[in-house]
């Protein structure tokens, strides 16, 4: 069986698929598997199964695709975060069952996939991700997109993580470098990157970098929702080293720009 680590850094978006519905298994595994996710929010994620034809859904960039999963959770504080952690799980657990994914979060009908996957008033679906197996061979619109939001590359670290003040590199060592090098490789939309982890007193603090356009009234700030990817990396590549995370929200006053918000802090064992 995989390691996470070996999961995340071989995961990838996949567009083109090979017009195969699901076996009767693994539509039953990711039944079974999303009814015990959870989240460190207590946020319930309710994920629906859609078959794309009986619904008459599709969205313009991606081929093949025969089922897709929505999320739906209550809007709330903090629900675009857990939404992102709790998806990304199933994204992670896709793949490992060899389930190709990518998040889609408007390029589509929305109001065709709401409907379908049964929105009500006072709730959300921020993403939804078609559900299938990868063909052989990208599509050269595939090949193109993952090219024009550079796919395959990452900002350097430097960049992303801290030393106890904003803008200040961390020096990474030991078991927390191999854990925010899979922070590092996390997904985003258009490939943004916006967490930011200050880490002071041992204590990781994730912020949100922001970008125009990202907020909105029917998905959630689609930012968050990448900043609880990154907290789901985090989070799992400390368990998998057999060591804890506690999340909390308590915000140390550190000093940041004004286009950048505190979300969470993470206090692990692995800085003990």
């Amino acid at each position: 069986m995989k390691t996470v680590f070996e999961t995340i850094k071989e995961r990838r978006s996949v567009r083109t698929y090979d017009g195969n519905l699901l076996s009767e298994q693994h539509i039953n595994d990711i039944k079974e598997y999303v009814k015990e996710l959870k989240n460190p929010f207590d946020i319930p994620i309710e994920f629906v199964l859609l078959n794309a034809k009986e619904h008459g859904l599709s969205s313009p960039v991606l081929s093949g695709e025969e089922m897709y999963v929505a999320g739906k959770v209550e809007k709330k504080p903090y629900a675009d975060v857990a939404f992102g952690y709790s998806f990304e799980k199933l994204v992670l657990h896709a793949w490992e069952l060899g389930i190709g994914t990518v998040w889609i979060g408007g390029t589509m009908n929305r109001d065709a996939f709401e409907k379908a996957a049964g929105v009500k008033e006072g709730g959300i679906m921020p993403c939804v991700s078609p559900l299938g197996y990868p063909a052989k061979k990208m599509s050269i619109k595939e090949t193109m997109m993952r090219k024009g939001v550079g796919a395959d590359s990452r900002m350097s670290a430097d960049k992303l993580f801290y030393e106890s003040a904003w803008g200040q590199p961390l020096n990474i060592s030991g078991d927390m470098s191999e854990v925010l090098e899979m922070v590092r490789w996390a997904p985003s939309a258009v490939n943004k990157q916006p967490w930011r982890i200050i880490v002071k007193d041992g204590i990781c603090h994730f912020y949100e970098k922001k970008d125009k356009g990202y907020d909105h009234e029917n998905t959630g700030d689609l930012q968050k929702i990448d900043i609880g990817i990154a907290l789901c990396h985090f989070d799992m590549a400390i368990e998998e080293k057999d060591m804890q995370t506690r999340i909390e929200i308590s915000d140390p006053g550190i000093e940041i720009p004004d286009n950048v918000e505190y979300i969470v802090s993470a206090k692990s064992n692995i800085y003990t």
